[in-house]
């Protein structure tokens, strides 16, 4: 059953994610890997959330909430290897500034995202 969740979730996720990224490219022009970076941050957010709130929520699901929202639907929302591939294209591109702003934006915007979904607002209850 646990294959079952997870690719439940992985489908949602990757449909999220395509839809997510045609909806912004839509709308903010810019040559820059926005989408992802925001999906990615998105997504770690989101990832922390669950890992938190699932089992206090759904305690009584075992890991089926765990497996369907955290590994599917985040494991597809969120893309490595795309936002790996768009950095290489930066790079190769000469626009240093714009690969270093990335890969920097990436890091630190997904810990915090991960880390504020994990424990919350510092401060909060």
């Amino acid at each position: 059953m646990a294959y079952v969740w997870v690719g439940l979730g992985g489908t949602i996720g990757a449909l999220l994610r395509y839809q997510l990224s045609k909806w912004i490219g839509e709308r903010i022009v810019v040559s820059f890997p926005l989408a992802t970076l925001i999906i990615n941050v998105t997504g770690a957010f989101l990832l922390g959330f669950f890992t938190r709130s699932l089992g206090h929520i759904f305690p009584h699901l075992g890991s089926a909430p765990m497996l369907l929202l955290g590994t599917g639907l985040c494991g597809a929302y969120t893309t490595f290897s795309t936002f790996s591939y768009e950095l290489v294209i930066l790079l190769r591109e000469s626009r240093y500034a714009a690969a270093g702003f990335y890969l920097a934006a990436s890091l630190v915007f997904g810990l915090a995202a991960a880390g504020v979904g994990l424990y919350g607002l510092p401060g909060s209850a």
